[in-house]
């Protein structure tokens, strides 16, 4: 078996509430309400082990009824747990989702887990984590620590870094950190912010311009913006190679999960030596699945990329 791809981030559990009709901020919805599992972390490990990429997932979690449930799932797709903390409380994070009689998100509140415990383990066993690991998938926004430490021996070990974005609120403060990764992948809101421009409302000759200067002042390996329902765009500044992939038609149910989803399958398709440009359409068809189901992750990937012409002929 081949070295498990490490996953460090987060578990959250979703609540998120579904207007049946159209969505009012200020008066009374009606609609059905559902608990989900989430989180970045969370969410991309359970697509990796979903499209058969061993996976290692290091987090926290609340040993409580709820928690064990989220590590029972993970563990049934054979998702390695053996790195995950128990924690009284805190561990895990929560997420309060209000989405429109569309299926797109109206509203959220965010309570984030403590990551003291996530830190001190980084710190005193990263190093054999990362050293049984072929690549590392970081979630940045833990702790500016966590992420330092992490990137320091992964690079040591000469081991591929694969960075997304959380809340914002590490990675904003530490742009630097960019630099050491191989590939970044955020959406057109994230890049408004990072690139300090209008981002979302150029052109896509222009986004990708744009993205062009910032990886080449960066340092970035490579990087991908997702534009929503207008596709992404990507430039790898090893080969020179940028350009825009649209979206395929999907039946929208919630977006939620969606840039998880194409992260992890852009992450698989690099994995698989596939260049970025073809990467990306791994994300895009995986991330389409994901908004054609009402959880974070599409329960049927393993189905749908064996259903798929691109990804039989990949895998």
């Amino acid at each position: 078996m081949h070295s498990p791809v490490c996953v460090i981030g987060t578990i959250f559990i979703d609540c998120k509430g579904f207007a049946a009709q159209s969505y009012h901020p200020y008066t009374r919805n009606l609609g059905n309400i559902q608990f989900v599992h989430g989180g970045v972390g969370r969410n991309v490990a359970e697509n990796l082990a979903n499209l058969h990429l061993p996976t290692t997932f290091v987090t926290s979690v609340d040993d409580t009824a709820i928690g064990r449930e989220v590590v029972e799932r993970l563990q049934k797709l054979k998702v390695n747990n053996e790195y995950q903390i128990r924690s009284k409380q805190c561990g895990m994070g929560m997420w309060l989702a209000v989405l429109d009689e569309k299926g797109e998100l109206a509203g959220s509140i965010s309570q984030i887990p403590d990551f003291t415990l996530l830190q001190r383990f980084i710190t005193s066993k990263g190093k054999t984590v990362i050293g049984q690991s072929s690549h590392i998938a970081l979630e940045l926004d833990l702790t500016i620590e966590i992420a330092n430490h992490v990137i320091k021996m992964a690079k040591k070990e000469k081991k591929p870094i694969y960075g997304i974005p959380g809340n914002l609120d590490v990675i904003l403060k530490h742009t630097e950190i960019l630099g050491d990764l191989d590939c970044f992948i955020c959406n057109n809101f994230e890049a408004d912010l990072f690139l300090k421009l209008d981002f979302t409302n150029l052109t896509v000759d222009q986004k990708i311009d744009s993205l062009i200067q910032f990886v080449e002042r960066s340092g970035l390996g490579s990087m991908v913006v997702t534009l929503g329902d207008q596709g992404s765009v990507y430039y790898d500044s090893y080969t020179k190679d940028s350009g825009y992939q649209p979206v395929f038609p999907v039946k929208l149910v919630d977006t939620s999960g969606a840039g998880d989803a194409f992260f992890s399958g852009t992450v698989m398709g690099l994995i698989k030596g596939l260049p970025l440009k073809k990467a990306v359409i791994c994300g895009t068809k995986v991330a389409g699945w994901t908004i054609e189901s009402p959880e974070n992750t599409c329960l049927d990937l393993p189905v749908k990329i064996k259903q798929d012409e691109f990804f039989r002929k990949l895998l």
